[in-house]
């Protein structure tokens, strides 16, 4: 489903062998948080959506845990002046610093909304009603930041 419908909107995805099992559990053991049913249903088809040039469109499993341990903790070793970011889980980004991702509140991601972490004004916005929403204007050029 996901790869048809990744295609329909841009013959420039290119994908990954699905996600395994352990790979699935180690966000769940590394973040501590269950993944939306839509997002582990893309990963269970491609460990992530990439474009041309190396464009990530959805980050392998592998990228999401690196990358959201990271900012999670930036503040603690960089002293940074940023909200906290831990209520986020990020699975995107714009290529010149921001973030996309689900907000997660009491532990667990609650509604489908995707938001948009501003890295140079901190800002927090809802971009996208859905996953579907989110990759149809990312990859098609309607969400701009």
């Amino acid at each position: 489903m996901w790869k048809d419908y990744l295609n329909s909107i841009s013959k420039e995805c290119q994908f990954k062998a699905p996600a395994t099992t352990t790979d699935l559990l180690l966000i769940k053991t590394e973040l501590n948080v269950d993944l939306p049913k839509k997002l582990t249903d893309l990963y269970s088809e491609t460990n992530g959506v990439y474009g041309n040039y190396g464009i990530s469109f959805i980050w392998s499993t592998k990228q999401m845990v690196k990358d959201n341990m990271y900012f999670w903790n930036v503040q603690e070793h960089h002293r940074c002046s940023t909200k906290p970011l831990n209520n986020f889980l990020f699975f995107s980004d714009a290529g010149n610093g921001d973030l996309f991702g689900y907000s997660i509140k009491n532990g667990s991601i609650q509604t489908e909304d995707i938001y948009v972490w501003d890295h140079e004004g901190d800002s927090r916005k809802v971009v996208a009603s859905s996953l579907e929403q989110f990759i149809k204007d990312w990859i098609g050029g309607k969400i701009t930041i």
